[in-house]
């Protein structure tokens, strides 16, 4: 460890007295402490353990109770619920969808299945999403409204919709981005695929836009195995979302009669029941996960570390804690002596402009992206052990 700071050496002991643990630390792993075992077997006994089920529904009914949404839509995982949601939202075979480069890269895998291109605007450095000032600036340099709609000025493809995510749970400017978009005539779209618990002021992430889309994959807050869901107040995309995911059935005592292209993206039972125990904990969850947050905060502060916080007016679930390195090899340098010592720690994404698929989407200037892939590394955030 001869070439790590002192106060990096610091903040791994730190992290070990923390969790408690002297083997291997993960970097976020499911806690199963409620009714998840006893909600599976009344799954299993019910003998509904696929597409449909009183836990789907309960399920649904949890997150539209969770997020103000008026209709939640159940899928099999979040890439799926981004997928629908970008469907619903009407980008079509060459269209433009402008997102961020700081990103997992199924925001973009979304925009691909639908034959779109994906446009790249720079994020904030705080919030470490979408910015607003970048965005404005890309559609006041390219952009032009007319039939009704957006369109880019250099390619002539119409800008269907923007994709923000927010990013580890912090939640972006999306107030702003809401504005703009208006101004725009385009289509937002929330990947909230890792903010379940995320508000901005009382509000939470996922419902400003469109449509939002959730995760409930292993390693986010609240997990099913996979799971995903669709959220949004326009009772039209509501009801024909639900009806697409589920393969565009039309509901029938014996008949299977399909009105049109639909998609098998259900939710298991199983994996609801999961879902929905899961859910019972939430408030317990997002305390303990503020709680370390709180813990990094004040350690990162006494030993010259920065740590990535929410902003004021918003509230982060803090489902990956992050901090700033000095550069590049100070990163590395940490997530060498880390990971070699059984601390599991990860870097940012590689930026999606870098990736074959999308090295060649046009883009703005990203220096804040790259700026932030140079430093950002996220440090180990699981609900505590009890």
């Amino acid at each position: 460890m001869s070439d790590l700071p002192e106060n990096y050496r610091a903040l791994l002991t730190f992290i070990r007295e923390l969790y408690g643990q002297s083997g291997f630390i993960p970097l976020h792993e499911p806690r199963f402490r409620g009714n998840e075992k006893r909600y599976l077997v009344d799954a299993i006994d019910s003998t509904y353990v696929s597409s449909v089920g009183e836990y789907v529904n309960r399920f649904e009914a949890d997150m539209r109770e969770l997020t103000g949404a008026r209709y939640a839509i159940a899928t099999a995982n979040g890439t799926l619920a981004l997928h629908m949601s970008l469907i619903l939202a009407g980008v079509r075979d060459g269209d433009e969808v402008i997102t961020q480069p700081l990103s997992f890269v199924a925001t973009c895998n979304a925009i691909a299945y639908q034959r779109a291109h994906p446009v790249f605007v720079d994020v904030d450095r705080d919030t470490m999403s979408l910015s607003p000032e970048a965005l404005r600036a890309f559609l006041e340099a390219n952009g032009e409204r007319r039939d009704g709609g957006c369109y880019n000025r250099s390619t002539g493809r119409r800008i269907a919709a923007v994709v923000v995510m927010h990013s580890f749970g912090l939640p972006g400017r999306i107030e702003a981005l809401v504005e703009i978009c208006r101004e725009w005539n385009t289509v937002l779209v929330e990947d909230a695929a890792e903010s379940i618990g995320s508000l901005v002021g009382n509000r939470h992430t996922g419902t400003f836009g469109l449509l939002g889309a959730f995760s409930f994959n292993g390693n986010k807050t609240v997990t099913c195995g996979g799971g995903g869901c669709i959220v949004t107040d326009d009772e039209e995309l509501g009801r024909l979302g639900k009806h697409l995911t589920t393969t565009a059935k039309v509901p029938h005592a014996w008949e299977f009669f399909h009105d049109q292209i639909g998609f098998n993206y259900r939710l298991p039972n199983l994996n609801a029941a999961l879902a929905c125990a899961q859910l019972e904990q939430l408030s317990e969850m997002l305390a303990d996960k503020r709680d370390t947050a709180g813990r990094y905060r004040r350690f990162c502060r006494e030993h010259g570390i920065s740590f990535v916080d929410e902003r004021p007016g918003t509230t982060s679930n803090f489902w990956l804690n992050a901090i700033l390195t000095g550069g590049r090899e100070e990163r590395d340098a940490f997530l060498e002596e880390s990971n070699g010592t059984g601390v599991m720690t990860r870097p940012v994404w590689t930026l999606m402009h870098r990736l074959p698929a999308f090295v060649e989407a046009q883009r703005g200037p990203l220096e804040n992206a790259e700026w932030l892939e140079s430093r950002v590394v996220n440090i180990p955030s699981s609900v505590r052990p009890a």
